[in-house]
């Protein structure tokens, strides 16, 4: 039995979101505040004997921050098995009391935690006139937490993701229509509180690693504990006799050392002298409390550890932190291990966050060695050493989108040789594509190089800042890595960069052209034939996809380079690329040439010569605040980050004014005035495209002009 899907409507960070998971290993990816902590408090709320307490004490905090008005509404937290077990023991787990006993045994089920109002509130939310309003909020207005009621119910019907099966069920507060209570089918039977999933699991939950030296001094939280605990229950007290009475015969020459009989005395006569006989105790002693009793003294054991290749052993206090923290996931595992061979009719461990201080090898080790058969894991992670090694197809990335978060799952609709391309690029080219909100996908080194530069030096925010990440698919192959980019998976806009390769000269054959520059022609044509071929291939592939989006450059990203104002920029890495004085002279001509054929031709060439690599480091050398972004890059940045906060546009305009008043290109008494129109800005008194009528030269205007037209 394994859990196939999770559901969260109003819980927390979560308005509406499920996640999918299939039996062996899986993982719930994201960055920090994605809300993967909160959907393994969910899962817990239903499954962890340890949390049923919790379950109850769910509250008017626990719904999501983006509702207008909780008052009403519902918290649901429903899991979702297949796979379930035959055995009569677990069929009547979830058959009890649902009234749908059947000849043949269910092979799914449905396990359901709901915050809702209790049955007096909804029946008077069901008598309100559909449509009024007014009376509806007056009734709201009167609901308090003591109005609302925590429920487990089971063998429910419903899909509670859908917005309109909520409705039905919970009402729709925008119409003021509540249905009457008909529809206990689809919410399920109401399950008795003894009745419960988590006694009849194996169930362990590893929380992340932050602090475990504080978990093994505390009693309660020590893993070491835990074992020993379990292990002090099976010890026949008859064949540790002779142990315990060594104990108590070892507690008894202790206590009647002569010096411990001293320091007795010693307080005794202390007490005399300082209150006197009236209120001093009747009797006093000193005893050793060494545990006689099995699981006492078992309890008392502690752990020292020797660290890798060391032979002193210590205490766990005295390890480093990833010694710690492995020790303690060895024995939060171990635990797991002890409560599985008591033969659950399911096994589900929780993994989460292991990465914090544990070395990346270890990381991956751990994750391709925890494969125990029969057993759900669950991991969160944020590491990308982790998600390399994930399957996509048993994964779940969280995003955060304001206020909410959303689960998608890369390989949902794909078909095997879809999930099998994407998971070899995967292991192929570690990036941080998953974790990313939102990505730029170019095809070379030169992209890859070049344009995190270009953002930084010109605008002055990193592409980091923005949350975008730059991959580099290193082809024009962008199908495989884009189509995770769609509705049915990652929603995050992707921009796809790309050449349309696009004739630099006329490629007519001319009766003229010598032997060279008729096969110059002919790669160019071939060139600019396939570019075609290539854009129509790529348009028809984004289609009706509003998630990707192709930007081209109309020849190749180091012609347009130039085309956008920067042959300066070649002009400077010349000489590093040609030797003779004459060639150098030629190609700085060249660069400064406004004929595309001969600026164009001369940038491929330097880009050859020197390896594309090699060149983009070089170019990258020199790029500064003077360099111009093309236009088509500004525009894929934009799909792919549609909006700059109002703080990001100040920084960038304050950025430039620094320039310009440190290049003297504006003077401190012009400054002064613009930088009155950004705080009029910052404040919001102006909105950003005002800031054009002050620009002029301002600001290497080109630079502020082509972002205005771009956002």
């Amino acid at each position: 039995m394994h859990i196939s899907k999770l559901s969260l409507v109003n819980y927390r960070n979560f308005a509406n979101t499920n996640l999918a998971f299939n039996a062996g290993i899986n993982t719930i990816l994201g960055e920090n505040g994605s809300g993967k902590s909160n959907a393994f408090r969910a899962i817990r709320l239903l499954l962890d004997a340890n949390m049923l307490p919790s379950a109850y004490r769910i509250n008017q905090d626990d719904f999501h921050r983006g509702l207008s008005d909780w008052r009403g509404h519902w918290i649901i937290i429903s899991l979702e098995f297949e796979d379930v077990s035959a055995d009569e023991s677990i069929q009547a787990l979830f058959v009890h009391g649902t009234g749908r006993l059947g000849t043949t045994p269910i092979e799914r089920a449905a396990y359901n935690l709901i915050y809702r109002p209790k049955k007096e509130i909804r029946i008077k939310l069901s008598e309100i006139t559909e449509g009024d309003i007014s009376a509806l909020q007056a009734f709201r207005s009167n609901i308090t937490a003591e109005d609302y009621e925590t429920v487990f119910t089971g063998r429910s019907t419903a899909d509670f993701n859908d917005p309109q099966v909520y409705k039905k069920i919970v009402g729709d507060f925008d119409l003021a229509k509540f249905d009457d209570q008909s529809n206990a089918d689809l919410v399920g039977v109401q399950l008795p509180k003894q009745l419960s999933v988590a006694r009849e699991i194996s169930f362990t939950h590893i929380q992340a690693l932050r602090d475990v030296v504080s978990d093994f001094q505390n009693n309660r939280t020590n893993p070491l504990k835990t074992l020993l605990k379990h292990k002090s229950g099976e010890i026949d007290p008859t064949d540790f006799k002779s142990i315990t009475d060594k104990v108590i015969e070892l507690n008894q020459e202790i206590e009647k050392w002569p010096d411990v009989g001293e320091v007795r005395t010693d307080v005794q006569n202390m007490i005399l002298d300082t209150v006197g006989v009236a209120y001093s105790p009747s009797s006093l002693s000193i005893s050793s409390e060494l545990p006689g009793d099995a699981d006492r003294l078992f309890q008392s054991l502690k752990l020292f550890v020797g660290e890798h290749g060391e032979e002193h052993e210590g205490a766990v206090h005295d390890l480093s932190l990833g010694a710690a923290n492995l020790i303690y996931l060895t024995l939060k595992l171990l635990e797991f291990k002890y409560q599985k061979a008591n033969q659950s009719v399911a096994n589900f461990l929780l993994v989460e966050e292991p990465e914090a201080h544990i070395h990346t090898h270890i990381q991956r080790t751990l994750f391709d060695r925890l494969n125990y058969p029969d057993t759900q894991v669950i991991y969160s992670t944020h590491s990308t050493q982790i998600s390399d090694v994930s399957n996509i197809s048993s994964m779940n990335i969280l995003g955060r989108e304001g206020k909410t978060c959303e689960a998608y799952q890369p390989a949902n609709g794909l078909n095997a040789k879809q999930v099998r391309n994407l998971q070899r690029y995967l292991d192929a080219i570690r990036s941080n594509l998953l974790f990313a909100k939102s990505v730029l996908l170019v095809e070379g080194d030169a992209e890859e190089i070049l344009i995190p530069i270009l953002v930084r030096k010109v605008l002055g925010i990193s592409l980091d800042e923005l949350g975008v990440s730059l991959i580099n698919i290193r082809s024009t192959g962008f199908e495989n890595v884009a189509s995770i980019f769609d509705d049915k998976r990652v929603r995050k806009n992707c921009s796809i960069i790309t050449d349309m390769d696009a004739a630099i000269l006329d490629t007519t054959s001319d009766p003229t052209d010598d032997s060279a520059t008729k096969k110059y022609k002919q790669r160019v044509a071939a060139s600019h034939k396939s570019g075609k071929e290539r854009h129509a291939e790529m348009e028809a592939f984004i289609s009706g996809n509003q998630w990707t989006k192709a930007f081209y450059a109309d020849h190749t990203f180091e012609v347009d380079l130039v085309k956008a104002g920067n042959s300066e920029l070649f002009t400077k890495i010349v000489e590093d690329i040609y030797d003779k004085p004459a060639t150098i002279k030629l190609a700085k001509f060249e660069l400064g040439s406004a004929d595309v054929a001969k600026y164009g031709r001369r940038a491929l060439r330097m880009a050859n010569n020197a390896k594309k690599g090699w060149f983009a480091i070089l170019l990258g050398g020199e790029v500064d605040e003077h360099s111009v972004i093309p236009k088509y890059i500004l525009e894929a940045l934009k799909f792919a980050h549609p909006e700059f906060s109002a703080q990001t546009l100040y920084n960038i305009l304050a950025y430039r004014l620094n320039i310009s008043l440190r290049n003297g290109t504006c003077t401190a008494e012009d400054g002064t005035t613009y930088r009155d129109h950004l705080d009029e800005f910052h404040t919001g008194k102006i909105d950003f495209r005002s800031i054009r009528t002050h620009t002029a030269t301002l600001l290497s205007g080109d630079v502020i002009n082509n972002l205005l037209e771009v956002y």
